[in-house]
């Protein structure tokens, strides 16, 4: 994936849970849905921030090497 998409699923999940958070405090419907898949889309988003790194830090060391 590149960095854009990335980008683009962290605010997608910053959105929904900022979204989240205002309808768990005006009480309405939906709200616990909303947190939920805000921050998996967040946590998604992390995971491959973090693959995205290892790799990039083995391929460095690689080349070091040689």
């Amino acid at each position: 994936m590149k960095n854009t998409q990335i980008l683009v699923l962290f605010l997608i999940g910053a959105v929904l849970t900022v979204a989240g958070a205002l309808f768990k405090i005006m009480e309405w419907p939906l709200a616990s849905l909303l947190l939920i898949v805000g921050m998996t889309f967040e946590a998604v988003a992390g995971i491959l921030v973090l693959i995205k790194l290892f790799k990039k830090k083995d391929s460095d060391s690689s080349f070091m090497d040689s």
